[in-house]
């Protein structure tokens, strides 16, 4: 019977962490990585990974990623796939105490949120976040129904780190700005949020309302009406997770394809210069020659701040006109 892939995988890693190649500390590949290198699933991937964390072999470090343990266990005792011994033989680390029976709901969502940071939640599941925090396969079933009802649980505590001062600023624009550049450093920090917070299907969650409560709170005293007070705080969270889901599915594109950002654009300039030389695009390819020098670096945050002054002057419009209509409302 051949070798199952991901005991292939375990092995090769294991071989690099004990010959010295990676040591301990040193990132080892991730799921996306691992997928893209030996050409399996993620959920095979994960497993490969998993298998090493409870080998003892590599740790997972919050933000970032999986490394090597500062002492793995030898080659003979690892266990399945290695490369010396016996299975059966390999010795277990006595417990110092039942992980069960310390386990919390928060400390599930918290290896979950983790996992997500480091590997996407592609590389989530409830086998991950057992393997994480080294109990039964069953365990975290005891705190939370399962993986649809974990992310809506990762979703709440993340934006619980959301942190507004007890004093806001004076003016709306100046509340509106700092929400939603606390909002942009939060998906900076989890860029899977943005792929499971729809704006289309808001989620009953504490910290959620809360932020809200802070954004639409700016709003409140200007004339405007409620639907167009919940609209403009909307359009903030859109701008936001617009630009945020940018981050995982580069991330996403990477794995799959093999290609960093900068390769994938080197790979396309044949394809924009024949497009410029057509002729067919004046304004486009006249852009594109004046930067045949200095070269055109998309950078997430400067569009961020060049959107969110637009965004802000749009409000500042809105509220504007309101108040022209209703003069007796305060600013």
């Amino acid at each position: 019977m051949a070798e199952p892939p991901y005991l292939r995988i375990v092995a090769e890693i294991r071989r690099r962490i004990v010959e010295g190649d990676l040591a301990p500390g040193d990132p080892v590949p991730s799921t996306r990585q691992v997928a893209r290198e030996w050409g399996v699933a993620h959920a095979t991937a994960t497993k490969a990974l998993n298998t090493l964390r409870q080998q003892g072999f590599v740790r997972t470090e919050p933000r970032i990623g999986t490394v090597v343990a500062e002492s793995g266990r030898r080659p003979e005792a690892a266990g399945p796939g290695g490369s010396g011994g016996s299975p059966s033989r390999a010795p277990r680390r006595a417990p110092v105490a039942d992980p069960d029976h310390e386990l919390t709901r928060e400390r599930v969502v918290r290896a979950a949120i983790e996992i997500a940071d480091a590997e996407g939640l592609a590389g989530l599941s409830m086998r991950a976040v057992a393997a994480r925090l080294g109990v039964g396969t069953m365990s975290p079933y005891r705190h939370v129904a399962g993986k649809d009802d974990l992310v809506r649980l990762m979703i709440d505590a993340v934006f619980g780190e959301l942190r507004y001062s007890e004093r806001p600023p004076p003016g709306w624009r100046e509340r509106v700005e700092t929400g939603a550049r606390e909002l942009w450093a939060l998906h900076r920090r989890h860029p899977w949020l943005a792929q499971r917070h729809l704006l289309t299907r808001p989620l009953a969650l504490p910290n959620v309302v809360a932020g809200a409560e802070w954004m639409i709170g700016a709003l409140d005293g200007l004339g405007l009406d409620p639907t167009t007070m919940v609209n403009l705080h909307v359009l903030v969270h859109a701008f936001v997770q617009g630009l945020a889901a940018n981050l995982e599915q580069e991330a996403q594109a990477e794995a799959a394809t093999g290609l960093t950002e900068d390769e994938w654009m080197d790979s396309q300039q044949r394809a924009f210069a024949d497009l410029v030389a057509s002729g067919r695009y004046p304004v486009f390819g006249s852009v594109m020659a004046s930067f045949a020098e200095t070269g055109y670096d998309l950078d997430l945050d400067v569009l961020f701040e060049l959107g969110l002054r637009a965004l802000l002057d749009g409000h500042a419009r809105v509220i504007e006109d309101h108040q022209q209509r209703t003069p007796h409302t305060k600013e």
